[in-house]
């Protein structure tokens, strides 16, 4: 990913709070030569957890449903997992200066590391007790995964195969105007927040942050 000096985001712990907070990836890899997939790019759309107490840049937890041939191209391989955040368009009448144009601010974390795939059955249901209680957590009232029959827990952990991915480089990209004037950006602030919508106000939001810096 491209970054800009101006735009980066070099502090890790944000860096996992944000990987927490917007935890539905895109993880992509390249086929093995002599896969059925010839070498091809490959794409699987899915949450991801982030430990990051697993090693001095922590970990990704993911699985995936076994019949997605993705995961028969990823042990020991290096991947890339796409963490995206709010975004919006910037009109050019925002910036109230001659001589602007478009442009488009977002927030992005891409995560480089190695992929371990994981079919042991009590480890799957660990991975999966662990997404459950994650996701749960803010519900009224959590389901558990003690509460499905144990059965129906078996048949669930042989469709999926988990996987881990040792972080081995992690990006952030806070592209937010920061190369305009403060006065300026605050104008696109307004623009953001009066046309409204969620993702631009949360665009809007995260633009005040790096002006009160």
């Amino acid at each position: 990913m491209y970054i800009q000096a101006s735009f980066a985001e070099r502090n890790v712990n944000k860096l996992h709070d944000f990987v927490t907070a917007n935890s539905f990836a895109t993880l992509v890899s390249t086929s093995l030569p002599q896969s059925d997939n010839g070498g091809e790019p490959l794409a699987s759309h899915l949450p991801l957890l982030c430990d990051r107490t697993a090693g001095p840049l922590g970990k990704l937890v993911g699985h995936m449903a076994a019949a997605n041939p993705h995961w028969r191209d990823l042990d020991g391989e290096k991947v890339l997992a796409i963490f995206s955040g709010p975004h919006a368009y910037i009109s050019p009448t925002w910036h109230e200066t001659a001589n602007s144009v478009p442009t488009w601010n977002y927030v992005a974390v891409h995560v480089v590391g190695t992929a371990r795939i994981e079919r042991d059955p009590i480890r799957l249901a660990e991975i999966v007790r662990a997404y459950v209680e994650f996701y749960e957590a803010s519900m009224p009232a959590p389901w558990s995964l003690d509460s499905a029959d144990p059965d129906f827990i078996a048949r669930l952990l042989d469709a999926i195969v988990g996987f881990t991915i040792e972080i081995e480089r992690i990006d952030g990209k806070w592209k937010l105007s920061q190369n305009h004037p403060p006065e300026r950006r605050e104008s696109v602030i307004r623009g953001l927040r009066s046309l409204g919508g969620a993702e631009r106000i949360r665009t809007a939001s995260l633009m005040a942050e790096t002006i009160d810096k």
